[in-house]
């Protein structure tokens, strides 16, 4: 009896860790965040992860569990934005009284609302129509944030002050790590809410309408009411994003609603990984880590965002969260160590190879970029004059060597890949 009791309550642990553990480790691991990395310009990218990250995630709603792209996405993180800091300005002037930690939920409000609004037209079709309609209404919002002055601020936007207003918890939010606790408290609670709506029906029937919209309406249910209910809970999520946005920076200007903005939320969710839950979360931070750290270090950064989303959208359509899921069936058949050393000799020249593309297109720039009589510049700490012979050999070298390096290293890593993937016979899995 005390050996069925033991079975059930070790089975009853395992489906506990199962289900609420990765839950548990993110809890820990946004309130332990600030003290690993406690410098300035590192909570600024964390609070901009946070923000990025709820974005993604709700554009998913529509990209990658309903199948519906969308080039005007922005526009509800933007209305969010700036209705959360016309609030932020009602409680500066006592005309509300209410905590700045509540503020976020009336983005999501007016981001719902628009949303309905948009969504009772534009979801009675899906694929290109509801593609340009979305990037007709984005255009139209963003223009009409330059004309209604009163509601956008023009072209300097609107401002406000996130001190004001009730003490919550003795918290005024006047320094950056209060707000990335804040950040973090919402972020955790939209992304359950979130994950918890992709398990409903409701959530289900949207995969089902993303993979076969047809089959879906005939065995009896509405593929415009399933689109219809996706994008309302997309819309509001994305305006919750923007009223943490206009708490974290006080501000909102006609960028945040523009297609630049719509631009970057697709470039995250597809670099993340469109198929995957947890994918446009990692989009989100490597974006977020690009623009602020790869910035500091090189003026075109933004090339190589576009080249790496190019690259994911021909090669890995799955994102980088994809190419971690394809090496589950080699690893849960204990043959990932096979793939560690291929993996090194195609790995090292092409590292090779990129070095010398990345040395051309800097030089390149420094060339059209500096100023007349500026010759000199500096790469990886290494000094040169960019008029000088060498240095254009050299990264030509680098780039040719390496290409041809990795070629002919391609076909040794696919046939690894094979072997590493192939089923496994019966005496293989009797051994193991």
């Amino acid at each position: 009896m005390s050996d069925i009791a033991n079975t059930s309550t070790g089975e009853i642990s395992v489906s506990f860790a199962k289900r609420f553990g990765p839950w548990i480790v993110l809890a820990i691991g946004l309130v332990i965040m600030p003290f690993i990395f406690s410098s300035n310009i590192a909570v600024y990218t964390m609070n901009l992860m946070g923000i990025f990250i709820i974005f993604a995630l709700s554009y998913n709603m529509l990209l990658g569990q309903g199948g519906m792209l969308s080039f005007g996405h922005a526009v509800y993180f933007g209305l969010g934005g700036f209705m959360s800091v016309h609030f932020m300005n009602y409680i500066e002037y006592e005309i509300v009284v209410l905590p700045m930690a509540v503020l976020p939920i009336f983005g999501g409000i007016i981001g719902l609302i628009f949303a309905i609004i948009v969504g009772s037209f534009s979801t009675r079709r899906a694929g290109t129509v509801f593609a340009m309609i979305s990037l007709g209404i984005g255009e139209l919002i963003a223009a009409s944030s330059l004309i209604f002055v009163a509601f956008f601020g023009g072209e300097e936007g609107v401002s406000g002050d996130r001190t004001m207003g009730p003490v919550f918890f003795d918290v005024d939010f006047a320094q950056d790590i209060q707000v990335y606790y804040l950040i973090a408290a919402w972020a955790f609670i939209t992304i359950g809410l979130m994950y918890l709506f992709s398990r409903t029906p409701m959530g289900r029937m949207a995969n089902a309408v993303r993979d076969n919209d047809e089959r879906t309406e005939f065995i009896g249910y509405s593929q415009r009411k399933v689109r219809f209910i996706s994008f309302c809970a997309s819309g509001f999520f994305a305006g919750i994003a923007g009223g943490l946005f206009a708490i974290n920076f006080e501000i909102v200007t006609e960028e945040n609603l523009n297609a630049l903005t719509s631009g970057v939320v697709l470039l995250m969710t597809y670099i993340g990984g469109v198929g995957f839950f947890i994918g446009p979360i990692v989009g989100a931070v490597v974006f977020t880590l690009l623009q602020t750290v790869l910035s500091n270090h090189t003026e075109i950064w933004q090339l190589y965002v576009g080249v790496m989303f190019v690259l994911t959208v021909m090669y890995v359509p799955q994102g980088l969260t994809g190419i971690f899921a394809m090496h589950i069936p080699a690893y849960r058949m204990s043959r990932l160590g096979s793939l560690v050393v291929p993996y090194i000799r195609a790995g090292v020249p092409t590292l090779i190879m990129l070095s010398g593309i990345v040395g051309f297109l800097e030089m390149i720039h420094h060339v059209r970029a500096a100023a007349q009589g500026e010759h000199g510049m500096s790469l990886i700490g290494i000094e040169f004059s960019t008029h000088a012979v060498m240095p254009w050999v050299v990264v030509c070298v680098l780039a040719a060597v390496g290409a041809v390096a990795t070629k002919t290293q391609l076909p040794q890593l696919r046939e690894a890949w094979e072997e590493a993937n192939a089923p496994m016979q019966s005496n293989e899995g009797a051994s193991s």
